[in-house]
């Protein structure tokens, strides 16, 4: 069973940074696409970046300040956080796509307050 726990998220300045960690259990193999996504409070869930194979998708917003990777030997997954808003505030989930499945993490927090 593939299981996806997020981690790195909590309170931080606007200006400031942040890493966030997500771990691929329960398989050795790639996913064939995963990503980042968010969810503001009553709004919701919306792309933050994701990868599909080789290609990269950011969302709008984002662009220029976060950064997507991964690490194919650990099944990891990273979403570089760098001059956060206060409208990056919500909560981030990993996803990951095996075939015609896709899992879900439960979620870190991140909220951006001065």
């Amino acid at each position: 069973q593939v299981h996806l726990v997020e981690s790195g998220g909590g309170l931080v300045q606007p200006g400031q940074s942040l890493r966030l960690s997500c771990a691929i259990t329960g398989t050795s193999a790639s996913p064939d696409a995963t990503g980042w996504y968010r969810q503001a409070p009553g709004k919701e869930r919306e792309l933050v970046a994701r990868y599909a194979g080789a290609i990269i998708m950011y969302g709008d917003s984002v662009k220029g300040r976060f950064t997507i990777s991964r690490d194919f030997s650990k099944n990891m997954v990273y979403l570089q956080m760098n001059s956060v808003k206060s409208e990056d505030t919500g909560v981030y989930y990993c996803n990951a796509i095996y075939g015609p499945s896709t899992y879900w993490g439960q979620g870190t927090q991140v909220t951006v307050s001065s």
